[in-house]
């Protein structure tokens, strides 16, 4: 027998439990990969990052993925040279958890640019073996699992 779950105080069922969807971009040229410097955000402003953002509603997460990196590096990607490189879950604070999906390709149109220098100060091309030691954890991990082939990690928990 399934026991209900309980209802609240008004009588209601609880509301499900939702997070944050996030889609980041590993954008693969020979050995190499691409990292935005964060700059007036507000979030780890001087740290390291890959192209990324939330997704949308009532967007697909390869299409999400592909109009971040057009936002922030000025590229377009079709979102069918998209391949899954690795999921994070990531908490990034006690009342805060985020599910990264994280893609990578070296298939693109154009030449990456600092296409928003009000949220990045510039554009690294970095060995993701060795990251520099300023790059945000959430992404770091996700660049580790993918490099190590782990198709989904736990970070910050």
């Amino acid at each position: 027998m399934v026991t209900p779950a309980p209802l609240t105080a008004g009588g209601r069922m609880p509301e499900r439990y939702r997070s944050i969807i996030d889609v980041h971009v590993i954008l693969e040229r020979g050995t190499e990969i691409l990292l935005l410097e964060r700059q007036g955000t507000g979030y780890c402003d001087g740290m390291l990052h890959l192209p990324s953002g939330h997704l949308e509603e009532g967007e697909p997460v390869t299409v999400g993925a592909a109009r971040e990196a057009r936002e922030e590096v000025g590229i377009r990607i079709d979102p069918e040279d998209l391949r899954p490189a690795t999921v994070v879950h990531h908490r990034q604070r006690p009342d805060l958890a985020r599910v990264g999906l994280f893609f990578a390709t070296d298939r693109w149109g154009g030449e990456p640019y600092n296409a928003e220098p009000h949220k990045c100060g510039k554009l690294l091309w970095c060995d993701p073996v060795v990251l520099p030691s300023n790059t945000i954890d959430y992404p770091a991990a996700g660049i580790r699992a993918y490099l190590a082939g782990t198709s989904i990690t736990i970070n910050g928990w």
